[in-house]
């Protein structure tokens, strides 16, 4: 069980800090919900507490895993598949994850191809997608700002 004060990352929205807990009635069903303040676009997020294990709700990294995560993203990248269908299911398979190592992994892949061959729309938007869920947590792991956060993700990657 999570508490106030907790940074917490949400597969699929980003990471985030419990700013509250809260009771509410929806649907005629009284449930517990945790309240998190997203640190991009000042939003906020109610988890019910009783999905926390199913959804995959976790806690952020640490300063040294964000470390790893920016080396990660000077390496060099495995090959994608040519086939747009596959390559968006793949992606997509790794932002649901919630895993911080395979959502760099998708930016850092996306940035790449649109350097080189250009996206989609659809492919824009995973990778906008992406990389606000990439840099909500390495904002909050590293005490850093978005933008100094995506410019250390930008000069990253290279071709």
């Amino acid at each position: 069980m999570f508490k106030i004060g907790d940074k917490v990352v949400y597969p699929m929205h980003g990471a985030g800090i419990i700013e509250s807990i809260e009771e509410k009635e929806i649907l005629g069903e009284r449930k517990r919900y945790y309240v998190m303040k997203m640190p991009i676009g000042d939003m906020k997020v109610m988890i019910p507490i009783n999905n926390v294990d199913c959804i995959g709700i976790r806690d952020v990294i640490d300063r040294n895993d964000a470390d790893k995560v920016f080396k990660s993203l000077e390496q060099k990248c495995d090959e994608q598949s040519s086939n747009w269908n596959k390559r968006y299911r793949e992606n997509m398979n790794k932002i649901k994850s919630g895993n911080v190592f395979e959502v760099a992994g998708v930016v850092k892949s996306l940035l790449l191809r649109e350097k080189t061959k250009g996206l989609s729309t659809g492919e824009r938007k995973m990778l906008n997608s992406a990389k606000q869920i990439l840099i909500s947590e390495l904002v909050l792991a590293k005490n850093m700002n978005p933008a100094e956060v995506e410019n250390m993700i930008n000069a990253r990657i290279r071709t």
